[in-house]
């Protein structure tokens, strides 16, 4: 009788010893899912410390999480420098570089080196114009002597695909009361709008894609203590935006 009670208690004892490498198992696979998951976003470095943690943890052996493997680096926007496309074609800063140099062989070849001016940066191509070139003092009437330059910037301003262009305006300091303008704020406004007009001429160009800013004497790039720092301050300004967004 005791042998028999013996031996129905060994068989009533579940053999548990497969609940081992099942669970090893699962714990494999969540691992690897989670590093599949960061490795969409991180970098390759990054990945290799992933990966020599885990081995560590598991055997310290090389496998399916071997650090020596070839893991494409993911690609963030971070790491690419500014103006760069991610998509095929060029960049937007690409283009304008393009319209700066045809603007730059028309300032050579007018001999305008002293009026006007050309700066590329992440917000667009700047075209600088002193003020003296198309307005007199206190007035915001384009002067018709230099009618032709404005005119022949409004050819170089027909580009495809089009882009958003801002007109603004600044004055110097020195204030202004007169029978059509009691502000800065007004001078610069009116002449901002005034060459747009002038540019917007030209049928080919879009009103839709400009538009106008007038920022008085608040933006002052030189010293107004000097005759010089204020006829620099004293100016129109062009910007062509990146954006192929018409303006709202």
């Amino acid at each position: 009788m005791a042998r028999k009670r013996k031996s129905k208690n060994h068989d009533d004892h579940v053999d548990e010893s497969w609940l081992i490498p099942y669970a090893d198992l699962l714990t494999l696979l969540l691992a690897l899912f989670v590093v599949l998951f960061a490795s969409s976003s991180i970098d390759a470095e990054k990945m290799k410390q992933f990966a020599s943690s885990f081995n560590e943890a598991f055997d310290g052996g090389t496998g399916v999480l071997d650090e020596t493997s070839s893991v494409p680096p993911a690609v963030s926007n971070d790491s690419l420098p500014k103006g760069a496309n991610t998509e095929e074609g060029n960049s937007p800063n690409e283009e304008l570089s393009g319209l700066q140099q045809k603007v730059d062989e028309y300032i050579s070849n007018s001999g305008l080196h002293d009026k006007l001016q050309t700066t590329l940066s992440d917000d667009g191509l700047k075209i600088t114009i002193l003020n003296d070139v198309f307005f007199t003092s206190g007035s915001a009437e384009v002067q018709q002597a230099n009618y032709k330059v404005a005119q022949d910037i409004s050819k170089l301003l027909v580009i495809n695909p089009p882009k958003q262009i801002v007109i603004a305006g600044y004055t110097d300091n020195i204030p202004i009361s007169n029978a059509n303008f009691s502000s800065n704020w007004e001078l610069s406004s009116m002449r901002a709008l005034n060459f747009m007009k002038v540019l917007l001429e030209n049928k080919k160009l879009n009103p839709q894609w400009f538009s106008v800013r007038g920022y008085g004497q608040y933006h002052p790039i030189a010293s107004n203590n000097t005759s010089e720092g204020r006829e620099k301050n004293r100016r129109v300004e062009i910007l062509i935006t990146p954006s192929s967004k018409p303006s709202e």
